[in-house]
């Protein structure tokens, strides 16, 4: 089983509690340490370097994080709108860290081919590819020749790295960030990229940065997930009180894999506290499991 949960945002609030030796998956442990593996978005830059990008949030978490994320995630993803923060000192610093600390990371690198190599995990005699990507502000966060960075969202290039993890692996996931903030709808962009990824081989495409859920679709009979949602973050102080509640919840997605695919999947609910910290909603029945999809949706925020 492979567990996939949205964006970790270990900055500001979460970040001070964790400071104080706080916990912020002790509330969902039970899932994640059950799955054989665990992927989340790293949407904090882990570093002590560097000065602020101008732009409206800059998000940096203090390298204590690292033991925490390793005790729970097998890999996370660098390719969002913030690991490019406090500029291209940071981001390497971030990967020597994850490195070090013994967590995986995909979607990014020191270079451009780095950053679009997929990052191989084997388990029970499977070998599982995961592609990370983003395509939300800023350019310059793009990995380029020689220079660190993160994997940007084009399409030709979805197509070649996706046929290209497909010659190394059983099972390849593209987990893009993108999308546009508090939309409960994904735009057509992000389904036409989910459809690319998936005629050229990907077996799931999980999506995050919406800060709220979106639906989850089936193509071709490939599952496409466009948003999980907030997994760790306190932006609810940032929004007004008809987008609070929805910023609050995710889904925590998880698939059972084969040789010959996504053999099942299902999701729970999860809803930050006043940390940011997520616990999960008691007796919420999943929103979305394997089933005959209706309209090719199976579920809606």
């Amino acid at each position: 089983t492979i567990t996939f949960v949205g964006d970790i945002m270990l900055a500001r609030r979460p970040g001070e509690y964790l400071a104080m030796g706080e916990d912020p998956f002790a509330g969902v442990a039970d899932v994640l340490t059950r799955s054989d593996l665990t992927v989340g978005n790293l949407e904090c830059v882990v570093s002590t370097v560097g000065e602020p990008v101008p732009k409206w949030f800059n998000f940096r978490c203090h390298p204590r994080v690292v033991p925490v994320l390793a005790r729970y995630f097998d890999a996370v993803s660098v390719a969002n709108n913030h690991s490019g923060d406090y500029g291209k000192e940071a981001f390497a610093e971030q990967l020597r860290l994850l490195r070090e600390g013994g967590v995986a990371y995909f979607g990014g690198g020191m270079n451009f081919a780095e950053a679009h190599r997929p990052l191989i995990l084997e388990q029970g005699g499977l070998k599982i590819a995961l592609l990370g990507y983003n395509n939300v502000e800023l350019r310059s966060y793009e990995a380029g020749p020689d220079t660190p960075g993160l994997a940007w969202l084009e399409p030709d290039q979805l197509a070649a790295d996706v046929r290209a993890a497909k010659e190394q692996a059983d099972i390849v996931v593209v987990y893009p960030h993108w999308g546009y903030d508090y939309m409960f709808w994904h735009a057509e962009d992000q389904a036409e990229l989910a459809r690319i990824a998936i005629d050229n081989g990907a077996d799931l495409v999980v999506g995050n940065h919406p800060h709220v859920t979106q639906p989850v679709e089936i193509y071709k009979d490939r599952l496409i997930a466009y948003s999980l949602g907030n997994f760790v973050f306190d932006d609810f102080l940032d929004v007004g009180p008809d987008l609070a509640e929805p910023a609050r919840t995710s889904w925590v997605l998880t698939v059972t894999v084969g040789r010959d695919g996504i053999r099942h999947w299902e999701t729970r609910v999860a809803r930050t506290d006043d940390r940011g910290f997520p616990q999960w909603i008691e007796g919420a029945a999943s929103p979305c499991s394997d089933g005959a999809p209706e309209d090719g949706y199976l579920c809606y925020p």
